[in-house]
């Protein structure tokens, strides 16, 4: 096995061995809300968000964007689990932010390997194990953050299986300070123009308070 194999079976142990009462946690979340962001691994919404096992929904999405799947979780999860409250979560120097729809599937026919960026633009690092597999799909790139939010933010709000009740927030994370800023621009949508990402600013934000657990439902 690899070593990070290794490593991350011998942390599963670890803690497995002191789960306790954790394991009587029930599906609803203790919290009433529910969390999208970035797969990026600079997130990490249990520290950002101040979460703890049982809490809050949490999903991780390439850019934290709903369009990136299907609705059918949105709708269980307002309608099964409970949430209160969606939260929407970019975050500056987003990887979405660097390739277009037409630079992708160029570099996935040239090679499957990591392509490096350096100023010049995108370049290959081998030309074997290429696929054509990429064309035709929609990678959902965007050029503008703080848009890019405000925009999947609507999505939500106006989804019919997304009741109207539950207030839908959206607010860019800060990968350099750790804080959070509310994106409230008018929607725009990316024309798929190549640029250098920038860090943007950000101010702060907050999640609603309330008790880290429920008593389980008898």
């Amino acid at each position: 096995m690899s070593q990070i194999l290794n490593e991350v079976l011998a942390a599963n142990e670890r803690y497995a061995a002191t789960l306790g009462e954790k394991a009587k946690l029930i599906i609803p979340p203790a919290r009433h809300f529910a969390v999208l962001t970035c797969m990026d691994a600079r997130l990490d919404p249990a520290k950002f968000a101040g979460l703890a096992e049982g809490d809050a929904h949490s999903s991780a999405t390439p850019a934290g964007a709903p369009a990136r799947m299907p609705f059918g979780p949105w709708s269980f999860l307002t309608n099964c689990s409970e949430p209160a409250n969606g939260f929407i979560i970019h975050h500056t120097d987003c990887g979405m932010e660097f390739f277009t729809n037409e630079t992708m599937p160029e570099l996935l026919e040239k090679s499957l390997e990591t392509a490096r960026l350096p100023d010049s633009g995108w370049v290959d690092v081998g030309y074997e194990l290429e696929s054509s597999a990429g064309r035709g799909i929609d990678w959902l790139t965007f050029e503008d953050a703080r848009a890019s939010v405000v925009d999947d933010v609507r999505r939500i709000r106006e989804h019919p299986l997304v009741p109207k009740r539950i207030p839908i927030y959206g607010y860019i994370y800060n990968v350099r300070t750790g804080d959070w800023k509310r994106s409230r621009r008018r929607p725009t949508y990316a024309r798929h123009r190549p640029r250098r990402n920038t860090v943007r600013g950000a101010g702060s934000g907050s999640l609603p308070s309330g008790p880290s657990r429920r008593p389980r439902r008898k």
